[in-house]
């Protein structure tokens, strides 16, 4: 509640303050944390020792430090991104692999992607609302309800529909969601490497079982819309597009191509096989840069907790979509 009150407070004074001071601060934040190790922090490296094996205690710590900066980053560039420019978000961005994604949305069909907590998400979907087509994703509903509320705020500005996604309220959201990948002509990006119904997915992560949610596969079983994932990762800007940005930072945002599934599999298997397609893809990412990887939570099965995840399954109504 502490670290949702600063939240709250960030929303309202970080947007007043110039951007460099901004990023300074959350990098002092990111420092503090990280000296602290705190539970967020170990779970952090406890997660990242599964990505890469074979680090040292040293490159571990070393890794879990950058993964901080990164994830204080995103927060800081979340809070001030209300006063950048289109040329700004459009120099802080740069696009790979998209065009197969922009020729079916001038079809008039949609596309569903995975994404996992990499990078800045929602600098992705304000460049991706002017340029690709209309967003619908979900958000966690987060308490205090002040703090979603600044969340839905700003993503409603960027020109995102959000459809909340609380205990409860998977069924609800999931119905949405179809509805607007019937509709056509619509970008559904998911935030799924993280299971909110403590029911998901079980896949295989880095040699490892893991629980990840089954919306973007679900959505798309039906053939109404391909299935991507979509990777987010920190770049450095230099001269000219640095110049434009605004900032030393800017994001690549990597379309994956449509993942292809055996037709003979339906419903459930589909399912499974799609999900664990799209898992595997981001796990290259993730590989590639663990660092942009903003995974502070519990994902492995190892780590669940088996009695806690059952009581929020018997109150759960029905299949979970992703959420951030």
């Amino acid at each position: 509640m502490i670290a949702a009150r600063l939240l709250a407070l960030a929303f309202r004074w970080a947007p007043r303050l110039p951007e460099p001071l901004v990023r300074a601060l959350a990098a002092g934040v990111a420092d503090i944390a990280w000296l602290l190790r705190g539970k967020g922090v170990r779970r952090l490296e406890a997660n990242l020792a599964r990505v890469r094996p074979g680090l040292t205690w040293g490159g571990l710590l070393r890794l879990s430090h950058a993964g901080m900066r990164s994830y204080l980053r995103y927060y800081a560039e979340m809070l001030v991104q209300s006063g950048w420019t289109e040329a700004q978000v459009d120099a802080r961005v740069s696009i790979v692999n998209a065009a197969w994604a922009q020729e079916v949305f001038a079809e008039g069909r949609s596309v569903v992607a995975a994404l996992g907590h990499l990078g800045n998400w929602d600098l992705a979907g304000t460049w991706a609302c002017r340029h690709l087509a209309p967003i619908t994703t979900v958000a966690e509903r987060l308490e205090p309800e002040r703090v979603f509320q600044d969340y839905l705020t700003l993503r409603q500005n960027a020109g995102m529909r959000i459809v909340p996604l609380g205990r409860g309220e998977g069924g609800q959201a999931f119905r949405a969601l179809a509805r607007d990948v019937r509709a056509g002509g619509r970008f559904l990006p998911l935030l799924a490497d993280r299971d909110l119904s403590h029911s998901g997915v079980e896949v295989q992560l880095f040699g490892h079982p893991a629980r990840v949610a089954p919306g973007p596969a679900a959505l798309t079983s039906g053939g109404r819309a391909p299935l991507c994932v979509v990777s987010i990762t920190y770049e450095r800007l230099h001269g000219e597009r640095r110049r434009r940005a605004g900032s030393p930072w800017g994001i690549q945002v990597a379309f994956s191509d449509p993942i292809v599934v055996d037709d003979a599999l339906t419903g459930r298997d589909r399912v499974r096989a799609a999900t664990q397609a799209w898992v595997d893809v981001l796990a290259q990412t993730i590989a590639e840069a663990p660092q942009d990887w903003h995974m502070l939570q519990r994902l492995f099965v190892a780590d669940l907790d088996p009695v806690r995840d059952a009581q929020v399954a018997a109150q759960a109504d029905g299949t979970q979509a992703g959420g951030a």
